[in-house]
């Protein structure tokens, strides 16, 4: 997030989501969303084919199609170009390439984008004014707007918006991802990217890598790395032969399952790290007994840059060991000794190498933590990011043409399908479904469709439906809800009834290399 969760309650007067159902996944920064709109009457636009919680408090609600996330911000900028308000000063000043993104934007009318968003219009046309004219507007997005084979467009375009209306650097604005799971952040800035060293220093730069050969006493590749989908590609052409999986379960979360199962039967050694025996683990050659949050001691980034610490309130559990135990020992036993006497150490070696870590210390992070960068120790940390300029000194526009999504219905496969999260489960369940009482209220998979799409199918609220897709089928229960017709929306957490047996591995967003599931052409069948 360039900016701070608090300032989502108090400080935005207009907000703006896209591809997050934000009370569901992000139940706390949802409840201070919902605060804000009710108590303070800050403006809501939601973007959402599903009619979300959040949507019933909108000012303005956009039922798109998915995978048209560009096309929708191309027409609030062409609204918002074309009825001057645009903040000049800003483009003028922090910006370049505004006159490419203005050229490609202008054929992007309201009714142009209606036609491929199916949304009015003039609901368009509302949004972009909304935004435009508050004097703080904040868009926040999750995997909604991410997992597409589109999706590093979605998010340039998103981060256009901002720029376009100056919508960066203060309080209550900001372009603000929402993460996914509770350390991902923390994650990408310790280098677990295959393009980046720590604090996103990339691997193909000479100097960035002398550093780190220096700190770590090895020579290093300056080549690029796999991401997951791409390293099972690579497994499945036998490319790869080994493959050690942390904390991950790729055999519930990865698309296109069957594909994913072939791969790991052809890998000669499978490792697995984690805390159950995931439906990865039970392939797996070797598993390492890992520990729980509540077992570790340490730091955790969260979604808005703060580092905080992380203190244990249970030994380990049987034969379990700290993951940074089990990585130093592998490694050492691999040819690389690796030795820490505590976790401090470690924080303390981050510290060296990662410059928007370097003034922080544990001492330093009682309480509420501090939000990176903070560059020295007397540093205060950064809530809010790009306040006098950007990191590569102008902000840069980019002029962005909308693309179809790599499947789009037809007469085989007329429906969309979109995959998400609920409130009760967590990712593949690995927690969450061994809980009696979240698993209770929700205790197996269903497809939502519209009423409408029901009645023209003969489908009856919980009654059983086939969903087929070009890479398989899954049978549910069907549910009755507020979507688009064109479009049914499933759950990823269920093992025995798995939405990723459906999504569509085959083409990836060709910068980050990002799955499309959130488009699938499919099929929709009652079982009689």
């Amino acid at each position: 997030m360039t900016n701070s969760i608090s300032e989502l309650e108090n400080d935005a007067k207009c907000i703006f989501l896209i591809g997050t159902n934000t009370t569901e996944n992000h139940p706390v920064i949802g409840y201070k969303i919902r605060q804000n709109v009710l108590k303070n009457g800050a403006k809501l636009i939601v973007a959402d084919p599903r009619r979300i919680e959040l949507a019933e408090l909108a000012d303005v609600y956009l039922p798109f199609k998915p995978g048209t996330d560009v096309a929708l911000f191309n027409g609030m900028m062409n609204v918002i170009i074309s009825e001057g308000l645009a903040d000049r000063e800003f483009i003028e000043t922090r910006t370049e390439g505004y006159e490419e993104m203005a050229k490609v934007v202008e054929k992007y009318t309201p009714e142009v984008v209606a036609e491929i968003c199916g949304v009015p219009a003039e609901d368009i046309v509302k949004a972009a004014r909304l935004y435009a004219e508050s004097e703080a507007a904040a868009v926040c997005y999750a995997m909604g707007l991410t997992q597409h084979s589109t999706g590093t467009d979605n998010v340039k375009s998103c981060c256009n918006l901002a720029l376009l209306t100056g919508n960066l650097g203060k309080p209550g604005a900001g372009v603000n991802p929402l993460r996914g799971q509770n350390n991902v952040q923390g994650a990408c800035d310790m280098g677990a990217l295959p393009v980046s060293f720590p604090a996103y220093q990339p691997v193909t730069n000479d100097e960035v890598r002398a550093k780190f050969e220096k700190a770590w006493g090895v020579k290093l590749s300056g080549t690029n790395g796999l991401t997951l989908t791409k390293t099972i590609n690579k497994a499945h052409e036998g490319e790869i032969k080994g493959l050690i999986v942390i904390g991950e379960n790729p055999m519930v979360s990865d698309p296109d399952l069957q594909h994913v199962e072939e791969a790991l039967d052809k890998l000669d050694f499978l490792l697995v790290q984690d805390i159950f025996l995931t439906e990865t683990a039970m392939k797996a050659d070797v598993v390492l007994p890992g520990v729980t949050f509540a077992e570790k001691e340490g730091t955790f980034t969260n979604t808005e840059r703060r580092v905080q610490r992380v203190r244990k309130a249970i030994d380990c559990i049987g034969d379990s060991r700290q993951d940074w135990q089990i990585l130093c020992d592998l490694s050492t036993r691999l040819g690389y000794p690796m030795f820490y006497n505590t976790p401090e150490d470690i924080f303390n070696e981050i510290k060296s190498v990662t410059p928007s870590y370097a003034g922080m210390s544990y001492e330093r992070l009682e309480g509420r933590g501090l939000q990176w960068p903070c560059p020295t120790a007397d540093h205060p940390g950064t809530p809010i990011l790009h306040t006098q300029k950007f990191n590569r000194g102008l902000g840069l526009f980019h002029a962005i043409d909308y693309v179809n999504p790599a499947e789009v219905p037809d007469s085989e496969f007329p429906i969309i399908l979109t995959t998400g999260r609920a409130l009760y489960h967590y990712h593949t369940g690995t927690m969450t479904r061994r809980c009696k009482g979240l698993d209770k209220h929700m205790q197996e998979n269903v497809v939502q469709i519209s009423k409408e799409l029901a009645n023209e199918l003969n489908i009856v609220d919980g009654e059983m439906v086939r969903i087929t897709t070009r890479r398989g089928s899954i049978e549910v229960k069907a549910e009755i809800s507020n979507i688009r017709k064109d479009v049914i929306f499933t759950y990823f957490h269920f093992a025995e009834a798995a939405a990723n047996k459906l999504t569509n591995a085959d083409v990836l967003d060709p910068v980050a290399a990002i799955p499309e599931y959130k488009v699938s052409a499919a099929r929709l069948e009652k079982i009689i």
